[in-house]
């Protein structure tokens, strides 16, 4: 994993290489002059203070600071803009006694059994006409297809599945409808793979995972609905607000962190994330946070001067661990289907991410998106959104989520 996190936005490469790249001099001076420039606005937070401003578990508080050092009080959320992901009313942390609300926080054990209607929709028909099949016709064979394409796995995928399939019918002499859909479901498990778990630092006391993604596609909740899940495995969270350049942004992280109970670090609109990750990696040190989580600024590969800005976010991470981050996490929208897989490619191309957390698959997503993610980017699916409220989000199994869609047990 580290290997593809160097090869992509982290940019590390041998000493050698490094000098034939850049000259010292240079290299040098930019890093020392965006250390002075962080210092000379006098934004970090003093660890004294840090350290004794707020108890350690009982305040959910916001860490901001202004350009006198001086800690300031968390701001009222203003009204909701288009395309912000500002907290809901219903997004609670309860559990509930009711039925349906014990079936949604898994008395039926798989979490995605809720989330996937619209796929469930149309692999139940495939099951159903894989039921009614005595026979494995050419005309079950163009249904099978249909349904893969129309549920988003892809036409690259669907055809690779196709000639797989076709293969195994002929090699183990699959004669029934039902049989093809056993092969079928084990040949979707394979291509999702082994479940991968977030990477924990060996090396260094703090974890850090680096949030991207555009606009829109669920990036602050996700943050929050991890925080939230990460607290409850007894880690100490800390967020850093580096989304500076959406109206909003940092006021959301705000709330959240209210909400779950974990301090966010956050600058004024408009400062240098940078900034933001530098006090956040102090403040992690001085509170003795073991996870750091960083949002980003919704970017496309298109936008030259917020991938720079990105790259500038990591060097500051690794002044501290080489390592850094430890992940770094595309938020997919399920809901956008072969888009949301074009966005992946490109941050996987530009940003060098190492897992995936697929969101909104409880709304009318076809989830045929996480094969193709799977198959064609070779990514780890590392969690996926189940919902709107705050435990409504898994770790990603490859067996239950293919239960799920076919509507087993």
């Amino acid at each position: 994993m580290f290997k593809r996190l160097r090869d992509g936005l982290l940019g590390r490469t041998e000493p050698d290489q490094q000098e034939a790249a850049v000259s010292p001099e240079a290299d040098e001076a930019v890093e020392i002059d965006e250390i002075d420039e962080i210092d000379e606005t006098d934004d970090t937070i003093d660890a004294d203070e840090v350290g004794e401003a707020l108890p350690r578990e009982t305040s959910p508080a916001t860490l901001t600071t202004s350009a006198t050092g001086v800690p300031e009080p968390a701001t009222a959320l203003p009204e909701q803009e288009a395309g912000d992901e500002s907290p809901r009313d219903d997004f609670d942390d309860h559990d509930g006694t009711g039925a349906e609300e014990q079936e949604r926080r898994g008395f039926f054990r798989n979490p995605f059994k809720f989330s996937l209607g619209k796929t469930r929709q149309l692999f139940g028909q495939m099951n159903t006409a894989f039921d009614e099949a005595d026979d494995i016709t050419e005309a079950l064979w163009d249904e099978l297809e249909e349904t893969l394409i129309t549920a988003d796995v892809g036409v690259q995928t669907t055809e690779s599945l196709m000639d797989t399939l076709r293969e195994r019918v002929q090699a183990e002499g699959l004669k029934r409808g039902s049989e093809l859909r056993d092969a079928l479901k084990e040949e979707l498990e394979i291509l999702l793979g082994d479940p991968e778990p977030l990477v924990f630092s060996d090396t260094s006391p703090i974890s850090v995972y680096l949030v991207v993604g555009v606009n829109g596609v669920g990036k602050t909740t996700s943050i929050a609905k991890l925080a939230n899940q990460l607290k409850k495995q007894k880690h100490r969270v800390l967020l850093a607000a580096g989304d500076t350049f959406r109206a909003a942004a940092t006021e959301q992280l705000r709330t959240w962190g209210e909400r779950i109970g974990v301090q966010v670090v956050a600058h004024q609109h408009g400062a240098d994330p940078a900034a933001v990750v530098y006090d956040a990696m102090q403040a992690a040190q001085a509170r003795g946070a073991d996870v750091l989580i960083v949002d980003t600024a919704g970017r496309l590969h298109t936008k030259y001067n917020l991938m720079e800005e990105l790259k500038k976010i990591v060097r500051v991470l690794q002044k501290y661990d080489p390592e850094a981050p430890h992940e770094v996490l595309l938020i997919v929208d399920a809901t956008t289907g072969q888009n949301g897989f074009i966005q992946a490619k490109q941050f996987v191309k530009d940003a060098g991410v190492s897992g995936v957390i697929l969101t909104k698959l409880d709304g009318t997503a076809r989830g045929g998106i996480a094969f193709a993610i799977a198959a064609e980017l070779g990514l780890p699916i590392k969690y996926a959104g189940t919902g709107e409220r705050v435990n409504d989000i898994a770790p990603f199994d490859a067996q239950e989520f293919v239960d799920a869609l076919f509507g087993d047990e």
